[in-house]
């Protein structure tokens, strides 16, 4: 779509952006939801792919992902063999709501900066317990948790002018156990839930993680291996409000759905003893 409001295009801004920022500023990266439709107050793009963040750095603490890694690239990257939970990087890449000709252009971080209850790139980086690496535009930078950057339907932790710059994703995390189980009304349809169990080799903690069936995520960790009215009081503890409403699912249908599963993965991970 042609954003006719739009009056100028920085191409190569700064190593870091956001010191000359003021409204009416957008962010560019793959520009999938910013050309989806009208956007009246963007008077200017900044580029950021003229930054060429590295993409994928794997290092011995874990994996740092650049906000601008297109999702092509993520679903393409072959982890350490001893990342076990590595496969989930692709597993969210397919359960995009988009072509492959949207994997060359969407990144990782513009899906996380939609902050939709469905995206996938949030429901991966929450149940490996990824960081995000903010930069703010009086040059600062924080660091913010996965599971508390969103906090609704289009909601998040960014401030004005602020930028995801990369996500960290803890070696930790990506040598767990998992299992996953996500629901779609249609084959290649928008999740109405999309959970991941994971457990740390040698123990029996559990840890669940619920998205795209409520506005933000939720994540609910065990110690130990909980039986399953535990689980589901748990489930049942969350607030009315928190449940998606949408075409895709009522709260109501998310919250039985969240019961189902999250017994089914509590199984699978050995919490059955």
């Amino acid at each position: 779509m042609d954003l006719n409001t739009v009056e100028d295009v920085i191409r190569r801004p700064s190593a870091r952006p956001g010191s000359d920022w003021h409204a009416g500023d957008a962010w560019l990266a793959g520009g999938t939801w910013l050309f989806s439709e009208p956007q009246p107050t963007v008077r200017r793009l900044v580029d950021l792919t003229a930054l060429c963040w590295p993409s994928l750095v794997p290092t011995d603490q874990g994996l740092e992902i650049g906000a601008t890694c297109t999702i092509r690239e993520l679903h393409e990257f072959a982890p350490p063999q001893d990342w076990s939970a590595g496969s989930l990087l692709r597993i969210g890449c397919e359960a995009f709501l988009a072509s492959f000709k949207i994997w060359n252009a969407a990144t990782v971080g513009g899906n996380i900066c939609m902050s939709l209850p469905a995206g996938p790139m949030i429901t991966m980086s929450v149940a490996l317990e990824a960081t995000y690496r903010l930069w703010a535009t009086d040059g600062t930078e924080r660091t913010v948790a996965a599971g508390n950057f969103v906090g609704g339907n289009h909601l998040n932790a960014l401030g004005p002018g602020e930028i995801l710059r990369s996500i960290h994703i803890p070696a930790a995390a990506l040598r767990k156990s998992y299992a996953h189980r996500r629901f779609t009304l249609t084959k290649l349809g928008r999740s109405t839930i999309f959970m991941v169990a994971t457990r740390t080799p040698g123990t029996d903690d559990l840890t669940l993680s619920i998205t795209a069936a409520t506005a933000y995520p939720i994540v609910l960790h065990f110690d130990s291996a909980p039986d399953a009215d535990t689980v589901r009081d748990r489930i049942d503890a969350i607030p009315a409000d928190v449940w998606f409403a949408d075409p895709n699912g009522t709260p109501e249908h998310r919250r039985h759905l969240a019961r189902h599963y999250a017994e089914e993965l509590r199984a699978e991970l050995g919490g059955a003893r």
